[in-house]
């Protein structure tokens, strides 16, 4: 095989058609259509058929920033997602029985919201429709189902070893998530703090409309979000939780009848969003910061929660994976209009340098935020609430905290 840049099978191979991967291979279209990029992606599950479609009431969301939202109205994709979406209008953050509290609000910001909550589903329908169209006008290549074995380097790109054939490639973008296990085939290795914490996921009903109100809401032993969502069959008024247990409690609360888990939740976090009435299917899961400690080698970028994966205290991790994605995307289009593989070593670093940035102050923020509402002594928790307090009424430098958030 010659295996210089332009006999690479493929110029771009993303591995894995998570919310993340299908994002980039729509990012993309515009490249393969106005500079004929060869593109092609690789997933384990069969594309082709319907996918296991979760209860309404029990669907996960995700908060999608306003920076997000518009990289999505950019693909054209924002019509389908609108109607299904919930825009958070204002997002109110206070301490559980102290004086400190700060509101954000969209009308400050001169946007109709500061984001939208979209069922992970929803959005991951509408980005694989178009990437099934994109595959019908021969526009993209898809490897489905199928698993990729290995990945080896070979001059100008990678050799992509697939279940029943192999593939070449002039840059493999590994989105997987980091669960395929090639990262540690390739001896990539994370910067990894364990917070000793899991995250509890569930969808709540409430009494009350949200009115497009978020909440972050630190109650003592960890901060609770929620989240809008919109309404369904089942209920009409509903909201996503995301609630942050430590270790030593998390066997208590996942054990717990729906019905004493509720009053215990409504314990914690209070009255102000309203009365619990239900709670759909709950899941956990361990809550780590994990970084990848290299992110692009020659041929290869690691993206999305294979990259980094931070604390949803903040809602930031997807749209972090989406400004990368737009940035790789950015930096592939210009590689082509330079005439350099798009693999190459010297463009990924200034891919890499230009995101890092972004990356570092994401995910010390998430990570301050963590410790400092996690102190529960009368030093931390005054000093908190003083600080909170003065947030509000420092409209400045709120307005960048709340453009920073939104993506912008």
């Amino acid at each position: 095989m010659d295996n210089s840049a332009d006999s690479m099978d493929f110029d771009v191979l993303i591995i894995g058609a998570g919310l993340v991967g299908a994002s980039l291979a729509c990012t993309l279209e515009k490249v393969v259509m106005d500079q004929g990029l060869r593109l092609a992606l690789v997933e384990t599950h069969d594309l082709s058929q319907p996918r296991d479609i979760p209860p309404s009431f029990d669907a996960r969301a995700s908060a999608l920033s306003w920076g997000t939202c518009c990289t999505y109205e950019q693909l054209g994709l924002w019509p389908d997602l609108i109607g299904q979406a919930a825009a958070i209008t204002d997002v109110h953050i206070s301490d559980k029985g102290s004086f400190g509290g700060a509101r954000l609000r969209a009308f400050d910001e001169g946007v109709p919201a500061l984001g939208y909550v979209v069922k992970n589903n929803v959005l991951g329908d509408v980005l694989l429709n178009r990437l099934r169209g994109f595959q019908k006008r021969g526009a993209m290549t898809i490897f489905s189902p199928d698993k990729v074995e290995s990945l080896s380097p070979v001059t100008g790109g990678m050799k992509v070893q697939l279940g029943n054939s192999a593939v070449s490639a002039s840059l493999v973008v590994l989105a997987d998530g980091g669960r395929s296990g090639l990262m540690d085939q390739l001896g990539i290795g994370f910067e990894q703090r364990d917070y000793h914490q899991h995250g509890v996921i569930a969808n709540i009903a409430l009494d009350r409309p949200h009115n497009g109100m978020a909440w972050e809401r630190f109650a003592g032993k960890g901060p609770m979000a929620l989240l809008p969502l919109t309404a369904d069959s089942q209920f009409e008024h509903q909201m996503g939780l995301v609630w942050t247990v430590p270790d030593e409690e998390i066997d208590h609360i996942d054990s717990l009848a729906d019905d004493y888990f509720l009053a215990l939740l409504q314990k914690r976090f209070g009255y102000r969003a309203g009365r619990f009435l239900a709670v759909g299917k709950r899941d956990r899961y361990p809550l780590t910061m994990r970084i990848a400690k290299e992110q692009v080698r020659p041929g290869l970028v690691i993206l999305g929660n294979a990259a980094h994966a931070i604390h949803p205290v903040a809602g930031q991790g997807y749209n972090l994976s989406i400004r990368d994605t737009v940035a790789l995307a950015d930096n592939i289009s210009i590689s082509l209009e330079r005439k350099i593989p798009v693999g190459d070593l010297g463009r990924l670093q200034e891919y890499w340098q230009q995101q890092l940035s972004d990356q570092s102050v994401t995910s010390r923020f998430c990570d301050g935020l963590v410790n400092l509402f996690s102190r529960t002594d009368s030093m931390s928790t005054l000093a908190r609430n003083l600080g909170l307090v003065t947030f509000d009424y420092c409209h400045p430098v709120k307005s960048r905290f709340t453009r920073k958030a939104m993506g912008l």
